[in-house]
């Protein structure tokens, strides 16, 4: 695979064996147990995926999470030892790509770890993307380029973003319900009371600056979905 990996996480023992299985599948680990190092390995070195611990001595990890989506794309997965929905919402507008409470099967994360890579790759190498473009009253989309432009203004998404929006764009003027966008861009089965998608919307509107109350695009429709007319 080749594909370098960032694992922040003061837990020795997490680390060390998460570096292990990450390791035996081909990918390339940096490792660290504070935020600090991993913010400053994150400015000298190519990284395709990170995985970082919510709770840690120096910078917590919806911090880290913030300072890469101010300059990065790639898919970062939290990892927190609290289930409350609130914490998982809080990482996933702040553009995290997934979660996952501890304690975890380690081969489940390293299957995420390989789902995220692929999304990721799959969107940045156009490989197969068709051409198509969608131009919808200042917001345009492109699957080749993976670009969204608002106003002629570039904006910064995440490829989980991407996907939904592009899939929304697709589906012009019908109900997209929760169920369907979780299913598609995540390809997992969707559970009752998954807030994911919802956060990702709202992260969304927040970078379009579309008033969730009197919305512009993403529409909800309540009790069904989202549309964009």
């Amino acid at each position: 695979m080749g594909e370098t990996i960032l694992i922040v996480d003061d837990e020795k023992e997490i680390a060390d064996l998460l570096e292990l299985y990450l390791k035996n599948e081909g990918f390339n680990v940096y490792k660290y147990y504070t935020g600090k190092e991993a913010l400053a390995c994150i400015e000298f070195h190519k990284i395709n995926l990170a995985i970082l611990d919510v709770m840690l001595p120096d910078i917590d990890g919806f911090r880290i999470c913030q300072k890469i989506r101010e300059k990065y794309f790639f898919p970062v997965i939290m990892l927190t030892a609290k289930v409350e929905d609130m914490d998982k919402i809080m990482g996933l507008t702040l553009g995290a790509d997934d979660y996952i409470t501890k304690p975890f099967n380690p081969l489940e994360l390293v299957a995420r770890v390989k789902t995220q890579l692929r999304r990721y790759m799959r969107y940045n190498t156009a490989e197969e993307a068709e051409g198509m473009e969608y131009d919808i009253r200042g917001l345009v989309i492109n699957k080749e380029t993976h670009q969204c432009l608002l106003y002629e203004e570039e904006l910064p998404l995440t490829p989980i973003e991407f996907s939904i929006l592009w899939y929304l764009c697709d589906h012009r003027g019908k109900v997209v319900s929760s169920e369907e966008l979780f299913e598609t861009v995540w390809q997992e089965k969707f559970l009752d009371n998954n807030n994911t998608v919802m956060a990702h919307i709202g992260r969304l509107r927040e970078k379009m600056k579309d008033n969730s109350k009197k919305p512009k695009f993403i529409k909800t429709v309540w009790g069904v979905g989202y549309k964009i007319d």
